[in-house]
């Protein structure tokens, strides 16, 4: 059967990519780094805006409040979206919406408007993580999964190590107001790779023959052929519990530092907008390296014989018990010290 788009058959294009997946999962990667990008943006020039718009902590709690809103519900619909009308496309709406909304922050000019383009962010930005873990499903044997996610997961702690820098020299050279235009049109020049390289294995016109069965063989074939499982039948599940417990006590931590660290360092530790941009992304690499760890080592238990929910839960539980490591950060004497135990 021919690609509903290229009209080329599986194995008969001019030329294959061998390793195709990993192409695949590094493109979603860039798309899990230019989502942190954009919705850091806000909070590393925090100290900026909120001085140049006259807004209170309150008031800016408040727009990072309509941005997790509407994030936290579209993330629901979005599932179910890109479930009925697959990844490419619904991957390729949420990019949009998320784009525009970015960009159109250069034209806010105080709380009202500041909320409204973070609610349509949210939006947009919700479609992400579904489309990425379905992508994930799509081209990898479930022995590989845990390491493909490690790297989609990177993407957040990479996109938040580069946010700063780069947005606080955008900053520094051409304001705040086109900082959020350069940022948001990353994700645009993303949506044409998107539309060009995305397909499914069993209909991408460059993958192997090889690398088709080792994916089609490596997956349940539940994964396969399920569609749109209603919610009473997601909640029979216990693994759907698990991962609605981690996600509720783990998340709130996560956004916590990435909405106010950098306010936090300006405020309580005295950091300038430049400082901001030097050494902010110390927290988010070592968040990245416990990506990549904890997915490569779930997937080396897997290998050697450990069950699948035994090994994730091992990588996360091991996360968990050293996490709490943060807390410390309250008695810390100095910035290096202070960012040491947020690094933890």
């Amino acid at each position: 059967m021919s690609d509903p788009v290229t009209g080329a058959c599986p194995g008969t294009a001019r030329f294959q990519i061998p390793g195709l997946r990993w192409w695949i999962v590094t493109l979603v990667f860039l798309a899990t780094l230019i989502s942190y990008i954009d919705r850091l943006t806000v909070s590393v020039l925090a100290p900026v805006i909120c001085t140049d718009l006259h807004l209170s902590d309150l008031a800016y709690a408040s727009i990072n409040i309509w941005f997790l809103l509407s994030y936290s519900l579209g993330q629901t619909l979005f599932g179910k979206l890109h479930d009925r009308i697959g990844t490419r496309p619904g991957f390729a709406i949420a990019m949009s919406i998320w784009s525009l909304a970015e960009v159109a922050h250069a034209w806010a000019r105080g709380l009202l408007g500041l909320s409204i383009f973070r609610f349509v962010l949210g939006v947009g930005e919700s479609g992400h993580w579904p489309a990425a873990t379905k992508s994930a499903a799509e081209w990898f044997p479930a022995r590989e999964r845990a390491f493909g996610m490690g790297i989609i997961n990177s993407g957040a702690a990479l996109g938040s190590a580069v946010a700063a820098p780069m947005v606080v020299w955008l900053e520094l050279r051409f304001g705040w107001q086109a900082t959020f235009a350069v940022t948001g049109s990353f994700g645009l020049v993303w949506l044409l790779l998107w539309l060009i390289f995305f397909r499914l294995p069993e209909r991408h016109p460059w993958i192997t023959a090889a690398e088709r069965d080792h994916i089609v063989a490596g997956q349940d074939v539940r994964e396969r052929t399920a569609f749109g499982p209603r919610w009473r039948e997601l909640l029979r599940y216990p693994e759907v519990w698990g991962i609605v417990l981690a996600r509720f006590l783990a998340d709130p931590v996560w956004w916590f530092y990435l909405i106010w660290l950098p306010l936090y360092l300006h405020r309580s530790r005295g950091f300038s907008l430049h400082e901001i941009g030097l050494f902010v992304w110390i927290p988010y690499v070592a968040a990245d390296a416990g990506s990549l760890s904890g997915g490569w080592i779930s997937g080396f238990l897997i290998r050697r014989g450990w069950r699948v929910y035994t090994a994730r839960g091992a990588a996360i539980l091991f996360a968990a018990a050293i996490a709490p490591a943060g807390v410390l950060v309250v008695r810390a004497t100095t910035s290096a010290s202070a960012i040491a135990w947020i690094s933890i």
